[in-house]
């Protein structure tokens, strides 16, 4: 089909705005010559850091600072520090999980944590951060969301939530909610297959997408995709490759003016079954401002080829362009990538200590033994990344911090559902089982197992597989088991209230 002239530009300015229009990651912790230039040759001016990026403070600035230098005044650098089991940078002080938040239940916490984690990545050189998290939790058995959910109500959840972005804004930093329409209620991970949320329509506006339309009326600066299909909203596609999502809904029912970035394409709900050239193409037609292109170099070359191509026919017009470009040059404008002191880090840390501890939570009355008792810990040897979150505190840690209390005796499993749990010596020491995966239980695990007490250190939900009194501390950063040990100790006690229906 012949395009409009008027329409059809050039493959070169093609590529110069494909390039504009994705953001990428690259597996570097220094900006060689080789990167600096694969950049520049593809007009790249955003970039998502991760762990594998980091080794310390001072690489991580150097590596911002150039990348800032390469890529230009309109530079995004991006990073996920949601808080608790979500962070990149774990030297600067680690905020509590969004769900401890929730069982704080005080909004003036949620500023203080969001305004200082922007504080700590500021410093590190983004000016953009992917939190904080709008889903709801309103299913039990998600594998993904879980406990970086502020809770299950949907004013209640949103106000703590952007109180946290209000915090972050307040510093200079751009935030990004997420998952726009809604991951809460799904029981499968999109990084590997395509949930589907089927509810009606007032289902929806009861509850997923309520967050996400108060924090349009709050003009939050940038939203992310859901690799979700919800039938009521759009039959055929996930909400990153949905026109009726994005610019129905989210634009012209919605108004939303700020940027709209895709999760990751390279997740299997996208990659695996569109392709991520097709895909990038499906969600800039949809709507999206920004197409993540986190995968490899050859997906990410696939990628670009693809929007240029598309950019180049007129399928999308230079007026649109224009007004994706706009959004996101608003965004830098007023969040600009600089390099800056980081003048209160002690202060900071005392803050973050402080709100992992109003957020433990019991269930079941649990009561910690005396001081010098005999305990068994019963606990997984060691602990991966997920590829979502970071790699679960390994066993040692845990022990250290019983041993300060107790006489700890200490028993690793490398596989729960192959652990004889019956095994365990009748001896009359009080047994800890402490809980270091996202991952539930399975029914074998829950049938068989049976402590004293239940230390929690991820996934709350966990405490409905084990029939035990539970603490829970919705993370395992060393200021989560901190305040583990102090209540242990005997110095505080858990007064957090899980913010999901049905369990206060």
């Amino acid at each position: 089909m012949t395009q409009d002239k008027q329409h059809v530009m050039s493959l070169e300015e093609a590529r110069q705005l494909a390039g504009q229009l994705v953001m990428i990651r690259m597996p570097i912790t220094s900006l060689d010559e080789v990167s600096a230039h694969y950049l520049k040759q593809h007009h790249i001016r955003a970039i998502c850091l991760f762990r594998g990026n980091m080794t310390d403070e001072i690489q991580l600035k150097k590596l911002t600072s150039d990348l800032r230098e390469v890529m230009g005044s309109e530079s995004l650098i991006a990073i996920d520090q949601e808080g608790g089991a979500v962070v990149r940078a774990t030297w600067v002080p680690q905020p509590p999980a969004a769900m401890s938040l929730g069982a704080s239940d005080d909004p003036e916490l949620c500023y203080q944590v969001g305004a200082a984690v922007a504080r700590g990545v500021k410093a590190l050189g983004f000016n953009w951060n992917f939190a904080p998290v709008l889903d709801l939790n309103n299913n039990v058995d998600n594998p993904v969301i879980s406990e970086r959910s502020f809770g299950s109500d949907p004013q209640r959840a949103s106000e703590l939530a952007l109180a946290w972005m209000d915090g972050s804004l307040s510093e200079g930093v751009a935030c990004c909610v997420k998952h726009f329409p809604g991951h809460g209620d799904t029981n499968v991970d999109s990084h590997r297959d395509l949930p589907t949320v089927d509810k009606s329509l007032e289902q929806l506006q009861a509850l997923e997408l309520a967050p996400f339309q108060i924090a349009v009326s709050r003009n939050a600066p940038a939203m992310m995709t859901a690799h979700i299909v919800y039938p009521a909203l759009d039959a055929d596609n996930p909400a990153t490759m949905s026109k009726p999502i994005l610019t129905g809904l989210l634009r012209d029912q919605w108004n939303y003016q700020g940027v709209v970035i895709t999760d990751g394409m390279d997740m299997h709900a996208i990659a695996g079954r569109y392709g991520v050239g097709n895909a990038a193409v499906k969600a800039l037609l949809a709507g999206a401002d920004l197409v993540m292109a986190l995968g490899t170099t050859e997906t990410q070359i696939e990628t670009l080829e693809a929007l240029t191509e598309v950019i180049a026919s007129g399928q999308i017009t230079r007026e649109e362009i224009a007004k994706r470009l706009e959004r996101v040059r608003s965004l830098t404008d007023a969040y600009p990538c600089q390099s800056t002191a980081y003048q209160s880090d002690m202060a900071d840390r005392i803050l973050m200590s402080s709100a992992w501890k109003r957020g433990l939570t019991v269930s079941g009355n649990p009561a910690a033994p005396a001081k010098g008792s005999k305990v068994r810990l019963v606990i997984s040897a060691d602990v991966v990344s997920d590829g979502v979150s970071e790699a679960g505190i390994p066993a040692e840690k845990v022990t250290a911090m019983l041993s300060s209390v107790y006489d700890v005796e200490t028993v690793c499993f490398e596989d729960a559902n192959s652990f004889d749990w019956n095994a365990l010596p009748q001896d009359g020491r009080f047994v800890i089982l402490a809980s270091t995966v996202r991952i539930r239980y399975s029914q074998q695990v829950r049938d068989s197992w049976k402590p004293d007490l239940h230390l929690v250190l991820w996934n709350p939900f966990q405490m409905l597989d084990i029939q035990a009194p539970a603490l829970m501390t919705y993370g395992f950063a060393p200021p989560a088991v901190d305040a583990a040990r102090a209540w242990f100790a005997g110095e505080i006690s858990a007064d957090g209230k899980i913010p999901v229906h049905g369990f206060n």
